[in-house]
């Protein structure tokens, strides 16, 4: 009798366990469609254009941003970033190639890691972003990278 009760339980939880997860599959969707438009039109055509606007969209206010160019260590505060990014040429108005890639986007609850690439100038950039979904918006919260020389 208690098998037979025990049976009855779990497959009666057994078709809300997976709505659960589908849900939850749905919303890893709807979320990874968010951060790509995020990172293919704010992040990647920020960086290209050297468009503060779109740049400034996507980053929460206290981002860090750490790694190596060059072989060199790379350390800098958000203000640090957008204002060199605002005083070079961007590379559209270099004319020169540019190419951002999105590699992966791994998200649990409201975290997540973009891994991507970015080509420009010299340089082919191996990032890692660290996002974060404050007040229903994705925002870059860390950025990771390394100049790979590929």
């Amino acid at each position: 009798m208690r098998f037979q009760l025990l049976t009855a339980f779990l497959f009666g939880m057994l078709p809300g366990l997976k709505a659960q997860h589908s849900k939850k599959m749905e919303n890893n969707k709807q979320d990874i469609a968010v951060m790509t438009s995020l990172l293919e039109d704010y992040y990647f055509k920020g960086i290209y254009e050297g468009n503060m606007d779109l740049l400034n969209q996507v980053y929460y206010g206290g981002t860090l941003l750490f790694g190596d160019v060059k072989g060199q260590p790379y350390a800098k505060t958000l203000d640090q970033y957008l204002d060199g990014v605002k005083n070079r040429q961007s590379p559209k108005d270099s004319g020169k190639l540019f190419n951002g890639e999105i590699i992966s986007i791994n998200i649990v609850n409201t975290i997540a890691i973009a891994e991507v690439m970015v080509k420009m100038y010299d340089f082919n950039y191996h990032e890692y972003l660290s996002l974060h979904k404050l007040d229903g918006r994705w925002l870059i919260v860390n950025k990771m990278i390394s100049d790979v020389n590929q």
